[in-house]
């Protein structure tokens, strides 16, 4: 128990696991020598007269740019695009670095990255509950975790700009009428009508300001003390008491409360800033690159691009391709990247696709999202981090074990089976342990709320109880109690590994 306890102490206290940005140890930034200077700027310029090869926010219009909206109106787009473009950052370069610095030491094992929130956020259903329980099942998720591993945990929230969604069909057909589909709340309505379809570029500007309400509330209760550590357990403590006596989750729960209460009777003060405040960074996909053009901006510190519309961005499967635009916008801006590949990736296009996104081999400026189902995933990952590891390439592994496991019930509800997605995370782990390589981290389309969309689980969801709380604006979700279910299982995964 007290090997347990010191191994937790570690992972919040040398590798600032907790600690907000505000009193960071600067000895990372030295040893690592990664996010402190912007990318060479030889290639760069601001202008949109960019010549062929040179980048500038707008050189993405050159290219093919897939799942982007056409607008009726330029003016009323210019509109839009202006008004954003004059307003603030939603958040800061300094911001940015420190989370390409900690995502550079899980690169080399020292960290697990957690993404986790909505599926597409939305206007109507946004306000300050929704933020803080999903903020605060992802910081419960992450204290079991940092104690499974004895390391840090990266905290990313799929919020604050995570709006739009690619659609496999152009346009949706309804009784014989054919409207334009449904791409998430900063495009058009969801609504079946003509007039809620219209791709419209004044809710880019709504989409902007309610980015800036969703990170107010999470820098209030980042730095709090909503995130005390004491208040974390006791509310892991309530999803344990809801489990069978004996279980594996009482177990690992009294683990962890055997480690804290350790370590406060050797003097720890958990009242410190270290144990009550976190940092929490923001993350969506780069798709709407009108929206995030608009708020790319140069840092006055270090000349760099940043896109300050979120911490992190990924592009995703169905706009990657090598020659298009999404690509071509990510490659000239500082910020962290991922990129979403299915079984369809090859090893080889894998490998142009990490030289196109980070040429300098950068640690901590690309992840790599697999999203495969669990037998195609044991079948095709080795394959690719082996090309990887040949080429020595330095990318996070991380697994979004919810894409690849999408089916469509008899009574016509998308759901995803807890089971399925447990099997695949094993699978990932499975997989990285055979390769020498490190599990880096997991991507979850989740929600704090007490959703049924998900089947399976502690949480009892069947396909009959889907319709009662089904409240998704697009793909199902985990609820709360499901994803603290899934954090258990992975931290007690980790724990395996380490040796704990």
């Amino acid at each position: 128990m007290k090997f347990s306890a010191v191994a937790l102490l570690t992972a919040f206290l040398s590798s600032d696991a907790f600690v907000p940005a505000s009193v960071k140890r600067s000895r990372h930034t030295a040893a690592l020598n990664v996010a402190t200077s912007p990318p060479p700027t030889d290639n760069i310029i601001a202008d949109s007269d960019a010549p062929d090869g040179m980048w500038a926010p707008d050189s993405w219009r050159k290219k093919v740019a897939k799942q982007m909206p056409l607008y009726d109106d330029e003016n009323e787009l210019k509109k839009s695009t202006d008004t954003i473009a004059k307003s603030a950052p939603l958040v800061f370069a300094g911001e940015v670095r420190t989370l390409h610095e900690q995502l550079a030491r899980a690169t080399q094992g020292q960290g697990f990255l957690l993404m986790g929130g909505d599926c597409a956020e939305s206007f109507k259903e946004f306000n300050v509950d929704h933020v803080r329980d999903t903020f605060r099942v992802i910081l419960q998720m992450s204290l079991v975790m940092t104690f499974g591993s004895a390391m840090p945990v990266i905290k990313v929230g799929r919020m604050a700009g995570q709006f739009a969604k690619p659609r496999s069909e152009p346009n949706e057909v309804k009784d014989g009428l054919s409207l334009p589909s449904y791409r998430g709340d900063i495009i058009n309505s969801e609504e079946f009508a003509v007039e809620s379809r219209r791709n419209d570029p004044e809710k880019m500007v709504q989409a902007y300001h309610q980015s800036a309400q969703t990170l107010n509330i999470l820098r209030a209760f980042s730095t709090g003390g909503y995130a005390d550590i004491s208040r974390l357990h006791a509310w892991n403590l309530d999803f344990v008491e809801t489990t069978d006596e004996g279980s594996r989750y009482r177990q690992f729960a009294q683990k962890v409360d055997e480690s804290l209460r350790f370590m406060k009777a050797i003097g720890v003060d958990t009242a410190a800033p270290e144990f009550t405040q976190v940092d929490f960074f923001t993350a969506h996909e780069c798709l709407l690159l009108e929206y995030e053009q608009a708020l790319t901006r140069q840092d006055s510190t270090t000349g760099g691009w940043y896109d300050c519309s979120a911490h992190m961005l990924w592009v995703g499967e169905r706009t990657r391709d090598l020659d298009g635009a999404h690509l071509e916008f990510t490659r000239g801006i500082g910020n962290p990247l991922g990129v979403k590949i299915s079984d369809k990736c090859t090893p080889e296009e894998l490998v142009r696709i990490i030289n196109t996104m980070n040429p300098q081999n950068i640690p901590g400026r690309l992840t790599i999202v697999v999203r495969m189902g669990a037998d195609k995933l044991r079948k095709n990952l080795p394959g690719l981090i082996r090309a990887v590891q040949r080429e020595g390439l330095s990318v996070l592994w991380i697994s979004d074990p919810v894409h690849g496991n999408t089916r469509k019930t008899e009574n016509g509800f998308k759901t995803r089976d807890f089971e399925a997605i447990r099997s695949e995370l094993r699978a990932f782990f499975d997989v990285h342990e055979e390769m020498g390589s490190h599990p880096g981290g997991v991507h979850l389309e989740m929600t704090g709320e007490d959703v049924t969309e998900c089947v399976g689980g502690m949480s009892d969801v069947t396909e009959e109880t889907l319709p009662h709380r089904y409240n998704t604006a697009c793909d199902p979700r985990l609820n709360g109690q499901q994803a603290l279910e899934l954090a258990f299982l992975i931290a007690e995964r980790m724990r395996r590994k380490v040796g704990l």
